[in-house]
């Protein structure tokens, strides 16, 4: 990965298209040092962290996402430090980074990644627009592809995402490969260490967050995943709350009140015990008639009170509700063939025997001339 160090002052506070950044890349091991410049195109996403915006590299042609944040001098940046140690097919990956300042000396962090054209929140928008239901194929698609990315990042780096949600799953339109993005509020949770619970957008926060839980585990990740994969299946938020005690509430008339030791499970200093009882709605009510019931089975779940009993985001790929994808013959309503789905890399380590060989199907294993799967995968 080439690092940067090269300080390219650009004023950053002027207009972002059209606005060219000139950096250097290279100069290590004897590697010739070489510019490479960046044509801002358009503004592909805001907040609080700064902006990322679509630019053509002007060298070689290729379209890259740039997120540009302002860095604090006195600290690393943790989503840099993340991403670096990060490289899977359903993960973002990063190309570089390159540091920039304004005349106000300001200094920007801008890492340079892959460019994904579409989200899945518009993927799911444009379903929604024209009343219809995405196809199951393709919920099956990309909500397999995001545990795929969960269980890697949940196993390898050992980082837990945080915002998990539809606006953070990039689409490839042509080959429909999903990838996790967006590590600004990624952390690598330490047992015993306090974490913040004031994180993950609010219709997908998982209840223990909500109960001011700090000491909490990734399965939050999976509760968020959890609200994806209802989302899209019902064409809308499982749970839309409108502030925080609401996302309860709408938690509540789903799952019914948590019980005494599920609210410990939770968050074992949270003493308010003033809930409505209110009974569960049976999961085959929330959805319509006709859907699938190892769609309902998965959902359940994956949305569990207690964190410890939600399946992990690996035991998720394995779920029957994916069987179709590993069928011989799986294609694309198109045709087309599935993108990767069975090119595991270390997140199988520690897997057992059994669920390696409910991942990896007989047709791959026979074409990669495997008997039995070691954890290397195929």
């Amino acid at each position: 990965m080439a690092e940067d160090k090269d300080m390219s002052s650009v004023d950053s506070s002027g207009p972002v298209t059209g606005h060219i950044i000139s950096t250097t890349i290279g100069g290590k091991n004897g590697e010739p040092k070489r510019t490479i410049s960046y044509m801002a195109e358009r503004v592909v996403g805001t907040g609080t962290f700064g902006i990322v915006f679509q630019a053509k590299c002007l060298e070689t042609g290729e379209t890259v996402a740039i997120k540009k944040v302002l860095q604090d001098k006195r600290y690393r940046n943790r989503e840099l430090q993340l991403m670096r140690s990060m490289d899977h097919p359903n993960v973002v990956s990063l190309k570089h980074y390159f540091f920039s300042t304004t005349n106000r000396d300001e200094l920007f962090l801008n890492l340079v990644m892959e460019f994904v054209p579409e989200t899945l929140y518009r993927v799911l928008k444009h379903f929604c627009n024209v009343n219809q239901n995405m196809p199951l194929i393709y919920v099956k698609l990309y909500t397999y592809q995001m545990f795929r990315g969960l269980a890697y990042i949940h196993t390898v780096p050992g980082v837990c995402h945080r915002d998990v949600k539809p606006q953070n799953l990039l689409v490839d339109p042509l080959t429909h490969q999903v990838k996790l993005c967006d590590f600004g509020s990624a952390k690598i949770l330490v047992k015993g260490e306090a974490n913040i619970s004031y994180i993950c957008s609010r219709f997908y926060r998982a209840p223990e967050l909500i109960f001011g839980a700090s000491e909490y585990t990734e399965t939050i990740d999976i509760w968020s995943a959890g609200c994806v994969l209802a989302e899209l299946l019902l064409g809308q938020p499982l749970f839309p709350g409108e502030s925080a005690v609401d996302q309860l509430v709408e938690i509540i008339r789903v799952l019914g009140t948590p019980t005494r030791e599920e609210i410990r499970c939770m968050n074992p200093n949270y003493t308010e015990f003033r809930f409505p009882q209110i009974k569960a709605h049976p999961w085959h009510k929330v959805f319509h008639k006709r859907m699938p019931p190892e769609a309902i089975d998965l959902t359940s779940r994956l949305l569990q009170y207690s964190p410890s009993l939600r399946c992990s985001a690996l035991e998720a790929c394995a779920h029957p509700f994916f069987d179709e994808l590993r069928e011989p013959h799986a294609r694309l309503p198109n045709g087309r063939p599935l993108p990767p789905l069975f090119n595991f890399k270390e997140e199988l380590a520690g897997a057992s025997p059994e669920l390696i060989n409910k991942l990896i199907p007989e047709h791959i294993r026979r074409q990669a001339g495997l008997g039995f799967v070691h954890p290397a995968g195929t």
